[in-house]
């Protein structure tokens, strides 16, 4: 049992548009929307475009597609609004300017002239006495007249924050207490000016003005939350609580490839994942239910999901297992729901044949690990493939006796009428005959003739899918190639 928080939950899942939806990001934005589900609270989607040179709308519309394909469904957005919108960090730049101009009013912030040469000069200089590279504060002391000059003379500048020589101190929720002494971070770049604010700076007004209380993301985030817990003292805002993910890893738990790191979310869509598959998978990167149990919805994951229970160290991302989970997800869907599922990766054609679609399916399920299996796997039962004569040859069996065995099956068919032809009517009687003049001999050829391929499923399941009369076609057709 999960116990209830005081304060009414506001989580956050604010991606940046500057490339599609992944699977890091969407294990966050889960992570954040099973926590709000789970206290009754709220799930906000925040696009932070303020790159604007790397921003594109067509990732920020896969990623609102990429969430709702999982049913992770937001209270506000971009899309839908509510009362701290606008939820598009490029529609909030007045907000952003108000603050910035309060910081440096307040003597808080202030206009930096350093030129790109001084500052790597300044870098090399500490790195060459062993020190951990920061802002020396070169610009620290410019007085408001002598800032405005050169404001006005055109000079390249930026607003950094005068960080103060304090511990920021604060306790993860999974990492629990974490200090960090402000001095090492030196005085931080929060804005290219009063219009053009930084990821650092843009989020934490945000966050506050959007009346956040639990900021769940990504371990590699971790370094930025003492920055923001300094901007947000400086301000005057409500604490924050937070919590920092285990990274995802490879299985020999190195960094993760590109290749799946920045695969996009829809891409695995779009290879026949299931959306159930998914949200299941991204559940376990990184956390573990109480007990062993491997499968649940996400009314299941709401009520079992605890902060809590999220590991410290990285998640393996394990592309076995995923392709396992999903080959089981699809055994247990029932085959009417899976043809819908299954109309994006079929023919047309197909789509139209739904009673042999179906039939297909239930035969095929077990050998499916996507979706996108199923038309190589099945294509023989919507249309025959031009396939060579010698795949019908048992062993030494020449093309007479091959001959002879089909016609054989073509008299044990003919027996049994259109409407009664299923496996109960046939398969004892031709499990008879094949005893008689070997196995091999009379069902190699048999399941070779119906579906032209060296690997399907077994000959019976094929003819009570095809039925009487596309089985007695397929076989007169097998008898003309070994003519």
């Amino acid at each position: 049992m999960i116990e209830p928080l005081k304060k009414p939950v506001r989580v956050r899942f604010a991606p940046s548009p500057t490339g599609s939806l992944h699977l890091g990001g969407a294990r966050t934005a889960l992570f954040n929307w099973l926590f709000a589900k789970q206290h009754n609270g709220q799930f906000i989607l925040r696009i932070e475009d303020t790159d604007i040179e790397r921003s594109d709308i067509k990732y920020e519309e896969s990623i609102i597609q990429g969430l709702r394909w999982l049913e992770l469904f937001w209270d506000e957005g971009p899309d839908i609004g509510g009362n701290f919108g606008p939820y598009k960090q490029s529609e909030r730049l007045d907000i952003y300017e108000k603050y910035l101009k309060k910081l440096i009013d307040e003597e808080k912030a202030y206009y930096c002239f350093c030129s790109k040469e001084e500052l790597e000069a300044d870098r090399q200089a500490m790195l060459s006495q062993g020190l951990a590279p920061k802002y020396g504060g070169r610009c620290r002391h410019i007085g408001q007249e002598e800032t405005e000059k050169r404001l006005k003379k055109g000079e390249s500048a930026v607003i950094r924050f005068k960080t103060p020589s304090i511990e920021i101190e604060f306790n993860d929720l999974i990492r629990g207490k974490i200090t960090v002494n402000a001095e090492i971070i030196g005085d931080l770049v929060i804005a290219k000016n009063l219009r053009s604010p930084l990821f650092i700076f843009a989020g934490t007004i945000d966050d506050y003005e959007m009346k956040i209380t639990h900021i769940i993301r990504g371990e590699d985030h971790l370094p930025n939350t003492p920055k923001q817990i300094l901007l947000q003292k400086a301000l005057g805002f409500n604490e924050i609580k937070y919590a920092h993910l285990p990274l995802i890893l490879a299985p020999d738990r190195s960094k993760m490839s590109k290749r799946y790191m920045e695969t996009s979310l829809l891409d695995f869509k779009n290879q026949g994942y299931l959306a159930e598959t998914i949200v299941n998978f991204l559940a376990f990167l990184g956390w573990h239910p109480k007990d062993n149990k491997e499968f649940f919805s996400l009314n299941e994951l709401i009520q079992e999901f605890d902060i809590k229970r999220v590991q410290k160290s990285g998640a393996v991302f394990n592309v076995e297992k995923l392709e396992w989970l999903n080959a089981q997800y699809i055994r247990n869907i029932d085959s009417v729901s899976l043809a819908e599922q299954l109309k994006d990766f079929i023919p047309t054609k197909w789509r139209d044949k739904k009673d042999l679609l179906i039939k297909a399916l239930h035969i095929e399920k077990e050998r499916i690990k996507k979706l996108n299996d199923f038309k190589e796997l099945a294509d023989f039962f919507f249309e025959l493939p031009d396939y060579d004569a010698n795949m019908l040859k048992w062993k030494e069996m020449t093309n007479e006796q091959i001959i002879k065995n089909l016609k054989l099956l073509i008299d044990e068919i003919d027996k049994i009428s259109e409407t009664e032809f299923n496996k109960n009517t046939f398969e004892a009687d031709i499990l008879t005959l094949a005893e008689t003049i070997g196995r091999g001999e009379l069902l190699w050829p048999l399941r070779t003739a119906l579906s032209g391929k060296s690997a399907s499923p077994g000959p019976f399941d094929i003819m009570e899918a095809l039925g009487k009369k596309e089985t007695l076609r397929r076989i007169n057709v097998a008898i003309k190639k070994l003519s």
